[in-house]
């Protein structure tokens, strides 16, 4: 109730000032930017790949194009670590004067602009009637907009599952959902994550199973150190993962964990429209909204993403 109250708040006043402006006798009327607002304090607190992305989602109003979100500054240029620093009489002096040097081969880094596009789009359409709403007509529009806003963090769910899914560089086996198979699949993540040196939060997103399997394991009983309240069926974490349990839902078929590390991508979405306007068909207005989206990894940051995936489901 808290988190409704705070949106309809903070909306109430973005209508409060678009009321009080010159747009207050057109018939149609834009709520991009509340709709922004909303959809980005929504996304924040029910979103449960948002660590993923950095915490949050990049919200555009007033969008006009409609293929690239925006551009990225990336560079493929692996870095180069020399094996020593070249003191020899003949490099950079002597017969090496202007044609060596004593770092090694000098590398160009050069950053391309690479475009970023949306995959997916985003609508609504609901009608409210003055004779039929039964509710303050502003409230109503505010209500609607909250819930919309909600709606559409669901379908984010849903296609950032998806886009972890795809983007995971690692795939673990687990045989199945019994304490030895839960800890050698996170015994195998752990080991992957450190040989590749990754360097960050190392979290892990677990089904229902698996995180139950972990409360209950050997390994978080009272008589060690561990960051589980078997009373309250809680872990914070495990093997060096913070853990974080979410609807079996939330993963794509046969997979049941999604390990990564913090802020290896990112979340978009452009909105094209957010508006009421005046229908011919009944006293009223339509609500309407339209919008596009998509997710970015740079292919480097793929190595930091792994899942794990029930063998022979």
């Amino acid at each position: 109730m808290k988190n409704r109250e705070f949106y309809r708040t903070m909306l109430f006043s973005g209508l409060q000032m678009f009321a009080d402006g010159e747009n207050n006798d057109l018939a149609a009327r834009s709520y991009q930017l509340e709709f922004k607002k909303l959809l980005q304090a929504v996304f924040k607190s029910q979103a449960y790949f948002s660590d993923f992305f950095g915490g949050g989602i990049e919200a555009l109003d007033g969008v006009q194009e409609n293929e690239t979100a925006f551009y990225v500054k990336t560079s493929d240029i692996p870095v180069v670590v020399g094996s020593a620093y070249d003191t020899s009489s003949t490099t950079a002096f002597g017969t090496g004067t202007s044609n060596s040097n004593r770092f090694g081969e000098r590398t160009e880094v050069v950053y391309t602009n690479t475009p970023v596009q949306y995959t997916w789009e985003w609508v609504y359409h609901e009608g409210i009637d003055r004779h039929t709403v039964n509710n303050d007509f502003e409230a109503a529009i505010a209500d609607r907009l909250e819930l919309q806003a909600r709606a559409k963090t669901a379908q984010f769910n849903a296609h950032h599952s998806a886009f972890i899914s795809e983007s995971a560089a690692e795939s673990v086996d687990i045989a199945e959902y019994t304490e030895d198979a839960v800890i050698e699949l996170f015994d195998t993540l752990s080991a992957y994550f450190n040989n590749i040196e990754a360097v960050g939060t190392k979290i892990a997103k677990v089904n229902s199973s698996v995180y139950n399997v972990i409360v209950n394991s050997k390994l978080t009983t009272t008589s060690k150190e561990n960051a589980a309240k078997t009373a309250t069926n809680e872990i914070a974490k495990f093997k060096g993962f913070q853990i974080q349990e979410v609807p079996d839902g939330m993963f794509q078929t046969n997979e049941c964990v999604y390990a990564y590390i913090a802020g290896v991508g990112k979340a978009f979405t452009g909105i094209n429209t957010a508006r009421t306007i005046e229908s011919e068909d009944f006293d009223g207005v339509a609500l309407q909204g339209a919008g596009k989206a998509g997710e970015f990894i740079l292919p480097d940051n793929k190595k930091a993403v792994a899942k794990g995936v029930l063998a022979g489901a």
